[in-house]
């Protein structure tokens, strides 16, 4: 007698294919609970440093320190407002200023609606705004990496606020780079935010110690750095903030190149000759020869994270833009005044 063939037997690669799938799936499980718990015990162990301001429905996080002239500072891609106070900028920058460190949208604990594109003119606007609403009407400002198209976007489009800038180690040029489509995955909707929640920290953990190591190489990375907890630049908001950066950093260059020669405002470049990141030649020197008022600095055998090597020369290129431009108008003594113009007059 012929038996009947059992219906009911699966064929051995379709069970192979579905423990696959499972697998896959209980991994991606595993890892976002993972990462939830590293999340919340980063946000505990780190909690906000500053205070709040609601501008343009955004809530934004600052750091604020000393009294003076504004001088606003906004970091690089990745890490957060107090990248700055972990290179002792903001300590030194304090003793003279009204120093303000702004967690860029998205990073730290700045909000970044997904309802905007956020291009550096979206941030540089958002972040006037926020000096506004702080009663800032001029400060100098100083950008790190990605910080430095945001800090140039605010000057050419609120020159009236921008009483300065300092560049530091910045990308101002499009050019061909292979970690923007290597990077860029955590800001693909659907897909990116799957990425984010679950693989994407875990793998940017496992890199976080080779990728400090170039952007301060050739120097060791500086055991300031360490304070910054790994973790909280993880976490999946921010990486789809990095990413997204990263996406745009190529295209905002591009626009914010042809408007370079219209900046109005004094500007001091400063960068690593050794820089891993960006490229000094096409870069910052060939910015210098743009701008209509600039000076370029650069520091032998230095790498990308020029404000933890020297930030003693990155506040000498402050207080010279500081003695160039003068105090603000609002912090002026009428009566200091008075008495130097009578000097200088002889009377």
């Amino acid at each position: 007698m012929t038996s009947k063939p059992n219906s009911n037997v699966v064929p051995a690669g379709l069970r192979g294919w579905q423990a696959g799938l499972l697998a896959a799936g209980l991994g991606l499980a595993a890892s976002y609970f993972y990462v939830r718990k590293k999340t919340r015990q980063a946000e505990a162990g780190n909690p906000p440093r500053g205070r709040f301001v609601t501008v343009d429905g955004v809530r934004v996080h600052y750091i604020e320190r000393g009294s003076g002239p504004a001088l606003v500072l906004l970091h690089g891609n990745g890490v957060l407002a107090n990248d700055f106070e972990y290179s002792g900028l903001v300590e030194k920058a304090a003793q003279h200023y009204r120093v303000i460190a702004f967690d860029r949208p998205g990073f730290g604990y700045t909000e970044r609606p997904r309802s905007k594109v956020w291009t550096p003119q979206a941030q540089a606007r958002l972040l006037h705004h926020a000096l506004q609403e702080l009663g800032v009407d001029s400060a100098i400002v100083v950008g790190h990496s990605f910080g430095t198209l945001v800090a140039l976007s605010m000057a050419l489009d609120a020159p009236a606020t921008v009483r300065g800038l300092v560049l530091l180690s910045g990308y101002y040029y499009p050019s061909l780079r292979l970690d923007v489509p290597l990077l860029s995955g955590p800001a693909v909707p659907l897909v990116g935010d799957l990425m984010r929640y679950t693989v994407s920290p875990l793998i940017g953990r496992m890199l976080w110690r080779p990728l400090s190591k170039q952007v301060f190489a050739p120097l060791p990375v500086d055991p300031r750095f360490s304070h910054i907890n790994p973790w909280i630049a993880l976490r999946p908001g921010q990486l789809r903030a990095a990413a997204a950066d990263t996406a745009l950093m190529v295209p905002a260059a591009m626009a914010l190149s042809r408007r370079y020669q219209d900046l109005k405002v004094p500007a001091t470049i400063i960068a690593g000759t050794q820089d891993r990141v960006v490229d000094v030649g096409h870069n910052s020197e060939r910015l210098d020869e743009r701008v209509p008022d600039s000076a370029l600095q650069l520091q032998p055998g230095v790498g990308h994270m020029t404000h933890y090597a020297h930030p003693d020369k990155v506040m000498e290129a402050i207080d010279a833009i500081a003695a160039r431009v003068g105090e603000p108008v609002h912090l002026r003594d009428p009566r200091a005044e008075a008495l130097a113009r009578a000097s200088e007059s002889g009377t």
